[in-house]
């Protein structure tokens, strides 16, 4: 029954029952009696009271779709309303539902869209990096050299010091195409990309531990570079803000799925809202059908969890 009936029903009988009662037993007098004036105070509060649990029965699946339109996040998609309540309601919450699902649709393509250009274009900078910026580099390394082998002795040693600024900056520069395109993940795998990960952010105080079990069942690529994204993205939210001397990377089968675990022993959220970096990882898991989740980890700092069901990153 539509909301429209339900309040029209009810009124119509109460005042069908009031009228009955004006005709037949109750009578009002002039002036009027206390025993009457009872009776007609007690049949409207009997109505009104009838009125307001029909409205807050009838009301309520609207004001539920209110709060959960109020906290609907598109990054943790599949929370969808109950259906129920009066016709007009029921429809209403449907197309919500339905609505949700088309955004959450478009969501996932867009973010998909958007990552495989952000994919494309890192790999072209880190191509360049290595080609362009590298090798120009190396040219200036071997000039150095030569100037080194015919400068003056009291040159030699500023020739020296431009020699290893020179090399520290090829260094970086390969460092940072590493991080761009992942060669060792293309190469040899995802267990030995993380434990090369792990081993590269062991610097400045920091140390990181790994434990990549075996036996893991065979992912997508697409779901292996969302693993790594997710990690790197992890430890580098660490080095940078966590303040923590510890972290772990782990790599492991839970239940259906596979799960990464990046632990620090940091300060924490401590409350800070999700920055841009956080985000980027909610989306990448979404693309493969995956679950992520940061919260307080054990030793006050803060656990991201990523969990892959097998079934969609199987190859």
């Amino acid at each position: 029954m539509s909301l429209f009936w339900r309040i029209f029903s009810l009124n119509a009988v109460g005042l069908v029952v009031a009228a009955a009662l004006l005709l037949g037993p109750v009578t009002v007098s002039t002036p009027v009696l206390p025993a009457e004036a009872l009776v007609v105070v007690v049949g409207l509060a009997l109505l009104l009271a009838a009125n307001a649990v029909v409205l807050r029965i009838g009301l309520a699946p609207l004001q539920r779709l209110g709060r959960d339109m109020a906290t609907a996040d598109l990054l943790r998609p599949g929370a969808r309303t109950p259906v129920a309540g009066p016709t007009e309601t029921a429809e209403l919450i449907t197309t919500y539902n339905t609505m949700l699902d088309r955004l959450e649709a478009e969501r996932a393509a867009g973010a998909a869209r958007a990552l495989s250009a952000q994919e494309r274009e890192r790999r072209r900078i880190a191509r360049e990096l290595h080609d362009e910026v590298g090798q120009t580099l190396t040219a200036v390394l071997l000039q150095l050299k030569r100037v080194a082998d015919r400068a003056p002795e009291e040159l030699r040693e500023e020739v020296g010091q431009a020699q290893e600024a020179t090399r520290a900056g090829l260094d970086e520069i390969r460092r940072i195409a590493r991080r761009l395109r992942p060669g060792v993940l293309e190469e040899l795998g995802l267990p030995s990309a993380l434990r090369s990960l792990a081993a590269e952010f062991s610097t400045h105080g920091l140390t990181v531990r790994h434990d990549v079990r075996g036996g893991l069942p065979p992912l997508t690529e697409e779901s292996e570079l969302v693993v790594y994204r997710v990690a790197q993205e992890g430890l580098t939210n660490t080095a940078r803000h966590a303040g923590a001397d510890r972290a772990e990377v782990r790599l492991r089968l839970v239940g259906d799925g596979v799960e990464l675990l990046v632990r620090d022993n940091g300060k924490g959220l401590g409350g800070a809202p999700e920055g841009a970096g956080t985000q980027g990882m909610h989306e990448r898991a979404l693309l493969v059908g995956g679950v992520l989740s940061v919260g307080p980890g054990p030793d006050r700092g803060t656990d991201i969890r990523l969990r892959i069901p097998v079934s969609a990153g199987a190859r």
